[in-house]
């Protein structure tokens, strides 16, 4: 075989390897989760007669009408987090936003809005579970290049601190909740903060926040390809509805 069949042959592996790696990437790209969040817009041109009609219902059925004051009875206590509630974690890259939605969320929250130094808060993952719908993408997020979740299976969130809440709510209307703590994936702790808002519904609380960490956060690296750029934060969003 002369040499310049071999230049031919090195040619064709060189070209069949990229196209397999163009494939491997495009497979791993396009987002397949939406961000469902458990505080709904506000409606628009709601009209009195649909509000009495709701507040009747919601009467009937034994919980506070939308638009009732809420009592610290109601409010203080032990909240357990539902299994109906998710975690978000979202990454940029060039092309789009790619969401992960983890559904495997446990945790409390204790109340005490006489006392917000009384409070206290936690959050644990299964990072197992974490999904992007893509299989492939997602076998490769949990190896050990990234989150390793064999040997670090679980993330938790401690809150430290909660800012002051008001003693007077509403059913329905949110409340802003600044929750400060310590957020550790893969056995690193890291400080941060969850910007949120709170909602009285029906005998549920419901919490939604987000605060941004970055991948060096917690001992990872950006991942980058030459045709694909991606934003070294990820933002985590709470999606969180709590029971007594």
């Amino acid at each position: 075989m002369n040499k310049k069949t071999w230049v031919w042959i090195a040619t064709g592996v060189v070209i069949i390897g990229a196209v397999t790696a163009f494939a491997f990437l495009n497979n791993s790209l396009g987002n397949n989760v939406e961000i469902e969040s458990v505080i709904p817009a506000q409606e628009q041109g709601t009209n009195s007669a649909g509000t009495a009609a709701a507040n009747a219902n919601a009467n009937a059925s034994g919980e506070t009408a939308s638009g009732a004051a809420v009592t610290a009875e109601q409010l203080n206590g032990a909240w357990s987090i539902a299994d109906t509630s998710k975690v978000y974690w979202s990454v940029t890259t060039s092309k789009e936003t790619v969401n992960f939605v983890n559904e495997k969320v446990q945790g409390t929250w204790n109340v005490n809005l006489e006392d917000a130094a009384a409070m206290t808060g936690e959050g644990t993952l299964e990072m197992s579970a974490l999904d992007s719908e893509n299989a492939q993408r997602d076998e490769h997020v949990k190896s050990d290049d990234y989150l390793a979740v064999t040997q670090f299976p679980q993330s938790t969130f401690t809150v430290k601190s909660f800012s002051e809440l008001p003693v007077e709510w509403t059913e329905g209307t949110a409340v802003p909740v600044e929750m400060q703590g310590t957020l550790t994936v893969k056995g690193i702790e890291k400080d941060v903060t969850f910007q949120s808002q709170a909602v009285y519904s029906g005998g549920q609380l419901l919490l939604s926040g987000t605060t941004t960490v970055t991948f060096e956060d917690f001992g990872m690296v950006s991942p980058h390809s030459i045709v694909l750029d991606t934003e070294n934060n990820l933002e985590v969003r709470l999606e969180l509805t709590l029971t007594k």
